[in-house]
């Protein structure tokens, strides 16, 4: 009867425990995600998006590809986030380790001197006892604080691997986007010379006719300073060309040197830009996964601060050899066993677990609110890129008939100003504002592969 009385009483504790362990640790709960209208004025139910599409797909200049891969292989900063995440598998690893049990093996000895009165009818007052043997011990995870702490590492495990991923991602980005501005400051150093040899013939121009008494001084000298003033933006250009080249060289874990490339004429993109849902931002953007890992790291570490204000059980055992003298450490009859329990509830420890749940809480709010923000931020940048290449395509097809329009100008009025029709000024207006138009045309091209550019890395491109 009083065994049935114990078990009956042994079970409602157990059931108990478990009732009581449930309450404590929470399941985890994905934070709110406000993915509903995120891109500005884009609806659709099409799944489909750049972001799965491979670098090599997106970018199909080889010299671009090369630079890419080199890149990824080099980058100092991505080999740093491969550290982070050897440092984060290192503590999942520990984690899980600490729900086994501990073994260490013991050997030693201990020298005593005793009083007088405790050596009374012994032979000496010095003892010396020797040790050898096993030890163990286990906190048996009632509460799941310990299961609690391993889905913390873990997650923080997860978030070091997206952080990598965002790093590529970045990486990635970058090295287009230099790669594509060297193209554009090439094509827009050729145009600046070609526009200095053209004013070469309107200054010899200018003078013949000159000498034909058609214009005055005053003309030869205006073209001459429209010349040089072309002229001299060409040191400004190499300049340009040249940072750039250094800053693509640091990417690529290399000294400042000269970048090989193609010519900007050859670059194709796509045509549509595809960005999915909204909603797919939390599987393909790695900063938005590395904001949500955060947070659930944040989430289950306050699981672990909660199931601190309750008892730990702990589970220890001994085996070994204890004597007076080393030689009989051997002995079997010298065997000695013991195995122990118990319990430690904190009752008062400076405020330590309050204070630790209230940073937890507060660390798990504050992870909640940057995951959302990180979200937006997201969704702002994916508008952003869709807004910037519609600027681009209207700009590239005005631009077209302005320069276009600018050319004819120009060639209209040197055939006038030999004629005596026009003005030296006509000319000098002429020439000027087709340069800008035609330095302008460039940007807006590159403006238009930046846009792409910046999609692709917004909706989480160029990790996979």
């Amino acid at each position: 009867m009083k065994n049935r009385t114990w078990r009956l009483l042994l079970l409602t504790v157990l059931t108990g425990v478990l009732a009581a362990s449930c309450n404590i640790i929470r399941p985890y709960q994905r934070p709110a995600a406000p993915t509903a209208n995120l891109y500005r004025d884009v609806t659709t139910a099409d799944t489909t998006t750049l972001a799965h599409l491979r670098w090599q797909q997106l970018f199909t200049d080889t010299t671009l590809q090369r630079l890419i891969s080199q890149g990824i292989a080099r980058n100092l900063d991505l080999q740093v986030a491969y550290t982070r995440i050897q440092q984060a598998e290192a503590y999942y690893l520990q984690s899980r380790a600490a729900l086994f049990p501990t073994l260490n093996a013991n050997l030693g000895g201990t020298r005593s001197r005793l009083s007088e009165a405790q050596t009374f009818g012994l032979r000496s007052n010095n003892n010396t006892q020797y040790q050898l043997g096993l030890s163990s011990g286990w906190e048996v995870d009632v509460w799941g604080r310990l299961r609690s702490n391993r889905r913390a590492s873990l997650a923080s495990f997860l978030e070091s691997q997206a952080g990598a991923r965002a790093v590529q991602t970045g990486l990635v980005a970058n090295i287009a986007t230099y790669y594509y501005q060297l193209l554009a400051l090439d094509q827009q150093l050729a145009i600046t010379r070609y526009t200095v040899m053209n004013w070469d013939t309107t200054v010899q121009t200018m003078r013949a006719l000159k000498v034909a008494a058609r214009v005055t001084g005053a003309a030869v000298v205006q073209s001459e300073a429209q010349r040089y003033a072309a002229e001299v933006t060409l040191p400004d250009l190499r300049q340009d060309i040249r940072e750039i080249e250094n800053t693509l060289s640091i990417l690529l874990a290399l000294p400042p040197a000269a970048i090989r490339r193609g010519n900007l004429d050859n670059q194709t993109t796509v045509e549509v830009l595809q960005t999915g849902v909204p909603a797919q931002l939390l599987a393909n953007r790695p900063d938005v996964q590395q904001a949500e890992l955060n947070y659930r790291s944040f989430f289950e570490l306050t699981n672990v601060a909660r199931a601190s204000f309750y008892p730990a059980l702990t589970i220890t055992g001994t085996l070994g050899q204890s004597s007076l003298a080393l030689g009989d450490l051997v002995s079997p009859s010298y065997l000695a066993a013991s195995i122990g329990a118990g319990l430690v509830q904190p009752i008062f420890n400076q405020r330590l677990n309050r204070t630790r749940l209230a940073v937890a809480r507060a660390q798990q709010q504050e992870s909640a609110l940057n995951f959302q923000s990180t979200l937006l931020n997201a969704g702002r940048e994916v508008s952003d890129a869709l807004s910037l290449h519609q600027t681009a395509l209207e700009k590239i097809q005005v631009r077209t008939y302005q320069i276009d329009a600018l050319e004819k100008s120009v060639s209209y009025s040197q055939e006038l100003l030999h004629y005596g029709f026009a003005n030296y000024n006509e000319v000098i207006t002429a020439r000027q504002s087709l340069l800008q138009a035609q330095l302008g045309g460039t940007n807006d091209r590159l403006q238009r592969l930046q846009s792409v550019v910046n999609l692709y890395r917004s909706l989480g491109g160029g990790w996979r």
